[in-house]
């Protein structure tokens, strides 16, 4: 017998080591998952704050500030838990439950913050003119301004202390460790660089809070299978089972009604009754409808992130005049592109003018697919007003829809030597750093290279009053792509005061131009060659001060700075005096 015993104690050796081997293995593979679960939540937040104060560029960048700033903190406080079993498993859960619930709960908070005028307007019959915005109401709005980063706060305070517990226990399990830190920080970026390819690649296509719900069962289930492994080093372990239990058929009920929930919260930052919503890969898109007395249509608004795009009730003044004037100093018209304009309402305009072909580039299919009453999710009977609206024009055999980066897009077309008669840029306004290359100077000479030398160009271009500077920004920037400049302006009722401009390559300029064409070559419902020519008139002082005014360049952007100042921190004031 004695022979043998050495041989059964070097196998005990043998699997203790083995074990161990596994043990570890395991803590390294859950440290992977947490960190890509980490790096989710903190773009789920950064995301949705975002869409909700209408400030994505800072929502994004200040969020990830907040987090990476309290995950800090949190990993100075993780060594004041003595048993990092137990402060492991329990962090696991509180984790989970933060992450799942928090989108729900910042769609609660801001609704509110926002709704409760409204009711208290209607309980005591105060007069419209009377805005209960005052003392409370101010101090709860402000709140709701800031407590998406309070959520990050805390919940980059618990991701925090999930590298300290874990290196910790690697220590207890290992009598000597070689490499901790290098190996249990390593482990945390591949899982950074996990979560963020799953966040690119799947939750963009995803219901936002079908992500968050998601993202946290699968942090209960990191939590559930470390407390399996160590379940007689975790202290209370029966009331975090149950405390588990409770988290995970809450978080089952956000996955399944969740998205029916958060959707119903964010209605209410609407004046009218929202009609369709979606998260797309690349925005949200919001339609609401304003039933009005007498025999008239109903109002039907296009809301992208929050931001108005268009009211069925004015939208011809706008498309009218983004369309026509262009239309007609350009000598030709049988080619035209569109950049932007998803929802077919230019088209429809240029469709007036009988050209040849038209082709549309717009980055989001979605938006696309639902002008052209493709969309499964929008009702029928909405389907249909929207293709009545922009009169089937996505629909039309003239029309060449592209969902692509109007940038990379616009490339190609100059590889290929393409060129056009007409080109028209239908964008949103610059509110964000990634739609400055498209209302930069290299943008503008690629789109010069493309207009035929006596077509135009009619861009967009803010409102000339309430953010001035980036109004004057874009046409000295079209300028300097050498172009031959315009602008004009006129007061579409949903936006206030709007503005243009429009650039001709070479010759006359295109106010010339359009004061030589007949008075019948106007081709729309709603404005006639007069009322365009009135529009290229401002006050005597607008251009005061315009030398001052810098060029949008790729390497030196000011124009989302300008269009910041003039509407978020001069919130749209106007004054005459000269800026």
């Amino acid at each position: 017998m004695q022979p043998s015993e050495p041989i059964n104690h070097g196998n005990s050796m043998f699997s203790d080591k083995h074990q161990t081997q596994r043990k570890d293995v395991l803590l390294l593979a859950l440290m992977t998952i947490g960190a890509a679960c980490g790096i989710v939540y903190e773009y789920l937040l950064a995301h949705y704050a975002g869409r909700v104060l209408g400030s994505v560029d800072v929502a994004v960048y200040g969020m990830i500030g907040v987090m990476v700033a309290s995950m800090g903190i949190g990993a100075f406080f993780a060594r004041t838990i003595s048993n990092p079993y137990t402060g492991f498993a329990w962090l696991e859960a509180i984790i989970s439950v933060i992450g799942g619930t928090s989108i729900l709960v910042m769609a609660a908070v801001v609704s509110y913050a926002f709704v409760l005028p409204n009711e208290l307007q209607n309980t005591f019959g105060m007069d419209p003119s009377v805005l209960a915005d005052g003392g409370p109401i101010y101090a709860l709005r402000e709140l709701s301004k800031v407590f998406p980063y309070l959520i990050g706060a805390v919940l980059g305070f618990f991701i925090g202390m999930e590298i300290p517990f874990i290196a910790r226990i690697r220590e207890d399990i290992y009598e000597k460790v070689e490499n901790n830190a290098g190996t249990v920080y390593g482990m945390d970026y591949v899982g950074g660089g996990v979560g963020a390819a799953i966040w690119v690649l799947v939750c963009l296509s995803q219901p936002i809070i079908i992500s968050a719900s998601a993202t946290a069962l699968l942090n209960l289930l990191l939590g559930a299978i470390f407390v399996v492994k160590f379940w007689g080093k975790i202290r209370w372990v029966a009331c975090l089972v149950v405390l588990k239990l409770v988290i995970g058929t809450l978080l089952f009920a956000v996955l399944f009604h969740g998205d029916k929930w958060v959707n119903s919260m964010n209605s209410m930052l609407y004046k009218d009754r929202v009609v369709y919503s979606n998260n797309t890969r690349y925005q949200n898109l919001v339609l609401t409808e304003r039933i009005i007395g007498g025999a008239g249509e109903s109002i039907l608004s296009l809301y992208i992130n929050g931001r108005l795009q268009f009211s069925s009730a004015d939208e011809k003044i706008y498309h009218s005049m983004l369309v026509s004037p262009a239309m007609l100093a350009s000598a030709r018209t049988r080619r035209v592109l569109i950049i932007g304009g998803g929802d077919g309402l230019a088209a429809r305009e240029v469709l007036g003018y009988q050209p040849e072909s038209i082709t549309l580039v717009d980055l989001d299919p979605a938006m696309t697919k639902l002008f052209t009453g493709r969309d499964q999710e929008s009702e029928f009977w909405l389907s249909k007003r929207l293709t009545e609206l922009n009169r089937d024009s996505l629909n039309d055999s003239r029309v060449t829809v592209v969902n692509e980066d109007a940038f990379l897009f616009v490339e190609n077309l100059l590889a290929e030597r393409q060129s056009f008669d007409v080109v028209i840029v239908d964008l949103p306004d610059p509110n964000h750093p990634d739609l400055n290359k498209l209302y930069s100077t290299y943008f503008y000479r690629q789109l010069s290279n493309l207009v035929s030398g006596d077509g135009a160009i009619a861009i967009q271009s803010t409102s000339p009053y309430h953010s001035k500077k980036a109004f004057l920004s874009i046409g000295k920037t079209v300028a300097e792509a050498g172009l031959v400049v315009d602008q004009y302006h006129t007061n579409v009722p949903s936006f206030g005061e709007w503005g243009w401009t429009i650039g001709t390559k070479r010759g006359l300029s295109a106010l010339e131009r359009i004061k030589q064409v007949p008075a019948d070559s106007v081709v729309s419902e709603v404005v006639d060659r007069d009322f365009i020519l009135g529009a290229f008139t401002f006050p005597k002082p607008f251009y005061d001060g315009v030398d001052n005014i810098k060029i949008n360049r790729l390497s030196s952007p000011v124009l989302y700075s300008y269009h910041s100042e003039g509407w978020r921190k001069q919130q749209g004031v106007f004054t005459t005096q000269a800026n």
